[in-house]
């Protein structure tokens, strides 16, 4: 099984810049930060109060709300699937146009998803489960193995009424050719190996009175852009 590999992508948001007595903006301390370091937001947190600034007036910066929620969803999702996620909020770039240009050519709306590659997520509409997914490949957190059945003449509806009702069948289709149909099955795989995953087809499944053989194939490692 190869190497778990830490994943990170960048998430580029663009705040709006406000005038406040309220709050004065968190600094960070230490002068080692990277160029790159200063642009990160934490955007978790409120500015803190500071009673110079309420006297003078400071800057903040604020997401909009559907930002803010492309942010959470990201950030929600990245957790699951083993990413991890860099908000730079290229509203504070200021004097590093030229850095966010290069990472950013052509970009149009915000929020900004980018990886390593070249596929990226732009806008809000963009930032839906079923795309964010296909940005974080992940390992699939189950075992799932695939079993092709061929079932001799018979009710139909019963079969299918029959395999539906086992928890490890996620999937079934009706298939033309070789094979009558085909199954998607789903374990723990903390308690479910390859020979318990054999054991549970030639039991139960093959256990049903229609079923004539089957044939099954047991992934040894399994990525996943679908949501889980």
């Amino acid at each position: 099984m190869p190497e778990a590999k830490v994943h990170e992508l960048t998430l580029y948001v663009q705040s709006r810049k406000v005038v406040t007595s309220f709050f004065r903006p968190a600094v960070r301390s230490g002068g080692g930060a990277s160029v790159e370091e200063g642009l990160t937001a934490d955007l978790s947190r409120p500015p803190a109060r500071d009673s110079v600034a309420s006297r003078s007036g400071d800057e903040a910066f604020f997401l909009s709300d559907d930002q803010a929620r492309c942010v959470a969803l990201t950030e929600e999702l990245a957790l699951k699937r083993g990413y991890t996620i860099k908000v730079v909020d290229i509203a504070k770039a200021g004097r590093f146009e030229r850095l966010v240009a290069e990472r950013l050519r052509g970009v149009q709306n915000f929020p900004v998803l980018t990886g390593s590659g070249d596929q990226r997520l732009e806008g809000v509409e963009a930032f839906s489960e079923e795309h964010l997914c296909e940005m974080m490949p992940a390992e699939m957190p189950t075992q799932r193995a695939y079993t092709y059945l061929k079932i001799r003449g018979g009710d139909l509806d019963r079969i299918k009424e029959l395999l539906l009702t086992l928890p490890e069948v996620r999937e079934m289709h009706l298939l033309t050719g070789d094979w009558d149909v085909f199954v998607v099955l789903e374990f723990d795989p903390t308690r479910a190996k390859k020979r318990q995953v054999l054991d549970f087809v030639t039991e139960r499944i093959r256990g049903i009175p229609e079923v004539l053989d089957t044939s099954t194939l047991v992934p040894e490692y399994t990525v996943t852009k679908f949501p889980f």
